[in-house]
């Protein structure tokens, strides 16, 4: 059966190869980014693919943007995928992109989340991608603050979640998606965009009531908070 699923950060790496496996199976992805790729252009003409650009998540505008462009809609899957990356260490501390990140990687995935709650229903399901560097007791090696605290942030938030919209029969899975070939590393991951994709939507599909709120690698592994 077609579902209708939502995908932030849908123009590039993970999130457009999501939006390229799960549109091939014959879902409807509502593909929400900034600015739309060529890719994602080419995508739209080949399969059910609807691209709402012009979606800054951590934007006031962006959130109004995004609702209006979806109102009416029935949400079966929404994917918070967007995010972003920084570096700071101690001693070189950047206070700008340690706030840049709350906003982006924490903040906004729950406006987002929010904003679209009433239009998801029974049986939808919330996919959080977060990162393993959000996990306390799996830091080994320090450093880049920003996205650790974000992440960690977003990790708390879809537990919260989950807990929240579990009367509703709405899953939430929360996802580290593999040291992924992205630019956001550039491209100096151990795994594909499209085979970490793959393993996400795998667990995505086959995420129900049970295993609401818990942290997951791409390969099913069970991490640590």
């Amino acid at each position: 059966m077609s579902k209708n699923i939502v995908i932030t950060g849908a123009n590039r790496g993970i999130g457009f190869a999501m939006s390229k496996i799960l549109s091939e199976q014959g879902h409807h992805v509502f593909a929400l980014c900034r600015k739309t790729s060529d890719a994602l252009t080419t995508l739209k003409s080949a399969c059910n693919v609807t691209i709402i650009s012009d979606v800054d998540v951590a934007s006031d505008e962006g959130i109004s943007n995004m609702s209006s462009a979806l109102k009416g809609v029935t949400i079966d899957i929404l994917i918070c995928n967007a995010g972003i990356l920084r570096d700071e260490s101690l001693g070189s501390l950047n206070i700008d992109t340690i706030r840049e990140q709350f906003e982006v990687n924490a903040i906004a995935p729950l406006r987002v989340t929010d904003a679209l709650s009433q239009q998801l229903v029974s049986g939808s399901k919330v996919a959080m991608i977060t990162s393993r560097m959000g996990s306390i007791a799996d830091n080994g090696s320090g450093g880049r603050y920003g996205y650790r605290m974000s992440k960690a942030a977003l990790n708390a938030a879809a537990m919260s979640l989950s807990k929240d919209l579990a009367s509703r029969d709405i899953a939430v899975g929360i996802y580290h998606p593999g040291y992924v070939q992205t630019d956001m590393v550039n491209f100096g991951g151990d795994i594909s965009a499209a085979d970490s994709a793959s393993k996400l939507v795998n667990l995505i599909n086959e995420l129900t009531m049970k295993d609401t709120g818990v942290f997951k690698h791409s390969n099913g592994q069970i991490l640590p908070w």
